[in-house]
């Protein structure tokens, strides 16, 4: 069980990959972790990607998709595995499918969390965040017992910069400009499954789950 997760910055595709994850026992693998993790422990593919990294260049396609296939090759991915934040353009897609097909390999599935961009701006401007432990609640959905004040330390909650409306809808703007095309791009390939994101998370997995069992 191979899967790409899907979907909008917000949508929730990371609380889901996690959910599909523990269920069926396979890694939730994200690229930002696979580089921190080749980079703390010095590996050749780290040291390579660190250097582009310090420059505050973007990880070439090709090198990325090394350190990926070198992560999905480990004994923990032998029933599958579920990718988080990559491929997140076509060139990217394209890369890894043609490494893939050269391992005679493949997705099994690419599961797109479909929420409309208003639901994500209202559901993200109504996070807060406590800055001193790093609890984090929601306005309407986790709100704390005070007001603006942190359940766990008393430290007062803030909305942070990347939640504030006109950072979420610039990182919507680049999400549908890069990364939208790759519903087509595996549509077209008849592993894309659509989800309702805008669902309680529980019904949401639900739904994720029968669509993998089907």
């Amino acid at each position: 069980m191979k899967i790409i997760m899907l979907g909008a910055p917000g949508a929730g595709k990371g609380t889901q990959a996690q959910m599909i994850a523990d269920k069926y026992s396979v890694p939730h693998i994200s690229t930002g972790d696979i580089f921190r993790a080749n980079i703390k422990n010095g590996t050749e593919l780290g040291m390579e990607a660190k250097k582009y990294m310090d420059q505050g260049l973007l990880v070439p396609d090709e090198l990325t998709v090394k350190i990926l296939l070198d992560r999905v090759a480990a004994d923990d991915c032998e029933n599958g595995y579920i990718l988080d934040g990559f491929p997140r353009t076509i060139p990217q897609a394209q890369v890894l499918d043609k490494a893939l097909t050269e391992l005679n390999d493949g997705i099994d599935y690419a599961i797109d969390v479909d929420v409309p961009d208003e639901n994500i701006v209202k559901r993200m401007s109504g996070r807060r965040a406590c800055l001193a432990c790093g609890a984090t609640y929601h306005i309407e959905h986790v709100p704390p017992k005070k007001e603006g004040i942190c359940d766990r330390c008393g430290k007062e909650l803030v909305l942070r910069d990347d939640d504030k409306p006109e950072t979420v809808l610039n990182r919507l703007k680049v999400y549908h400009e890069q990364t939208q095309p790759l519903i087509d791009f595996y549509s077209k390939k008849g592993v894309l499954r659509t989800v309702d994101g805008t669902k309680p998370m529980q019904d949401v997995f639900d739904t994720i789950v029968r669509t993998l069992e089907a």
